[in-house]
């Protein structure tokens, strides 16, 4: 194997590390914080509590997915398309943030753009290695 190749590898396994541990502690917050995480529900959506509970839960079923490699692919799209989900809530904590005086506005304006690398970091690091012909 080739030294890029090596450092490839490894540069994708600590991806994969990352996004494992945000969805894991995030998913364990959504458990830990429940009426924390209520709060940044937009309130034109339903069943504010349930919500938090269901994503919290779809959290951790994700993280624990990615670790599995026959499930990784799947996992990896499942948590892309909640990451796509839950950008409502980053949405609606920009435009109201005033009501998280604990977060500074720039910090939440950023959340926007993060939620697309990190999107591409979820499907990257969880993509089959092919190998070389």
């Amino acid at each position: 194997m080739s030294q890029a190749r090596s450092r490839l590898g490894l540069l994708k396994r600590l991806t994969l590390g990352f996004v494992f541990c945000w969805f894991f502690f995030g998913g364990i917050a959504h458990f830990a914080f429940t009426t924390a995480e209520m709060g940044i529900v937009p309130p034109w959506l339903p069943t504010h509590r349930l919500l938090v509970l269901v994503s919290g839960g779809f959290e951790l079923l994700g993280a624990a997915g990615i670790l599995m490699p026959r499930l990784r692919g799947a996992a990896g799209w499942g948590l892309v398309l909640l990451t796509i989900a839950v950008t409502p809530a980053n949405i609606f904590m920009w435009r109201h943030a005033a009501q998280f005086p604990g977060i500074p506005e720039a910090l939440l304006a950023l959340r926007l753009p993060f939620q697309a690398v990190l999107a591409s970091a979820i499907w990257w690091s969880t993509r089959a290695v092919r190998a070389s012909p």
